[in-house]
């Protein structure tokens, strides 16, 4: 680890995560010593802390850096934070009272500023993009999945739906249900698990809604008509867009990213079998040269314009997002996806970027008074 002397001039910042009987705390390390060690190339001062070390009325707090080798991690006392990057890495660990309690404390603390300071819920999303027209044209038509009513419904307008937990990731709990008219089981209901998925037909509603509240349980759930995707070697593909605030603190594309669906797999998650991709290459591919680079010009505008509306609808500083953006049979876009606490980018150049841009926006929002 470069142990350069961090810069007085510069903020303190702590990594937070929650804490964890056995392994001290939770959470992606490689990802934290990759953040830890950016910022001590640029002079900041750069730790990880549990909601639990966290005292705020303390001058010092334990938090933990990793050793030289980056296989040991060291607690060590360290100056409260002025920044704090949230970095918690699932929902139901944010959720929990004392948790929620510390983040609530840190965004009322007049010195301290707290960015990401929640994860997304789907319904909220689409809900929030449809306020505004600039945005609304990119939405799938979505509703709360409620009762075999809301299916017949859909499938009165679009043949084929997905069926999606509103606090899921990574794919995780997605279904994907086809309507045939022309079949004696014209239900189609395509479970995904794992890299595989099995298809459940059912010849009436109610022997699908029954297999469908089997599946989901008491996991709240979307439905929303399924796009037409593009695609490339004869599987559809989406675009990863990562946005992030910079030095000014205005929202940025630090990269896009391409991901293409695994052979027999619903979504194009990599752990379900999904492949990452070159996004002009294959774009190209499919629309030729000119088209292509027409539609990835586009690509920032909009994931510019979701960011912001996201923002603003949801009353809360976002400090940055990855985005999932669909490309139709005809070059359109659509919105899916957006996640608050961005899995890290395997592409190279993005991730460098990436990580700088964690520390460009820390320094603005050290300046910023509350």
């Amino acid at each position: 680890m470069n142990s350069r002397i961090p810069d007085q001039s510069k903020p303190v910042i702590a990594i937070l995560t929650t804490s964890d009987r056995i392994r001290q705390f939770r959470g992606n390390r490689s990802n934290f010593r990759d953040i830890i060690r950016t910022g001590r190339e640029q002079g900041y001062l750069v730790y990880v802390v549990t909601t639990r070390d966290l005292k705020l009325d303390e001058r010092t707090v334990n938090g933990y850096v990793p050793s030289a080798t980056g296989k040991l991690w060291y607690s060590s006392p360290f100056p409260l934070p002025q920044v704090i990057y949230n970095r918690i890495s699932n929902r139901e660990e944010e959720e929990k009272a004392p948790v929620a309690r510390k983040i609530a404390e840190c965004l009322e603390h007049e010195h301290i500023q707290l960015y990401n300071p929640f994860f997304f819920n789907k319904w909220n999303l689409f809900e929030w993009l449809k306020e505004s027209r600039s945005t609304s044209k990119h939405v799938p038509k979505t509703r709360r999945l409620r009762s075999p009513q809301t299916i017949a419904a859909m499938l009165q307008q679009h043949d084929s739906l997905y069926l999606k937990p509103e606090n899921g990731k990574a794919g995780k709990g997605i279904m994907r249900l086809r309507y045939r008219a022309d079949s004696t089981l014209p239900f189609r209901l395509q479970i995904q698990t794992g890299k595989k998925n099995v298809t459940y037909k059912a010849a009436s509603m109610d022997r699908l809604w029954a297999r469908i509240l089997r599946e989901k349980g008491k996991t709240r759930y979307i439905i929303q008509q399924a796009i037409v995707l593009a695609t490339h070697r004869g599987r559809p593909f989406d675009l990863r867009v990562l946005l992030q605030k910079n030095g000014r603190g205005a929202w940025s594309v630090t990269g896009v990213g391409a991901r293409l669906a695994g052979a027999r797999s619903i979504t194009t998650h990599v752990p379900r079998g999904g492949s990452i991709e070159e996004p002009a290459s294959m774009l190209e591919g499919t629309f030729g040269t000119e088209r292509a680079a027409a539609i990835l010009k586009n690509v920032p505008t909009t994931a510019l314009l979701i960011a912001r509306q996201i923002e603003r609808a949801s009353d809360n500083m976002i400090g940055e997002m990855s985005m999932d953006l669909g490309v139709d049979e005809e070059g359109g876009l659509w919105f899916f996806e957006a996640n608050s606490r961005p899995m890290k980018f395997d592409e190279p150049a993005i991730r460098k970027l990436s990580l700088e841009r964690i520390f460009q926006y820390c320094q603005h929002l050290a300046r910023q008074n509350k």
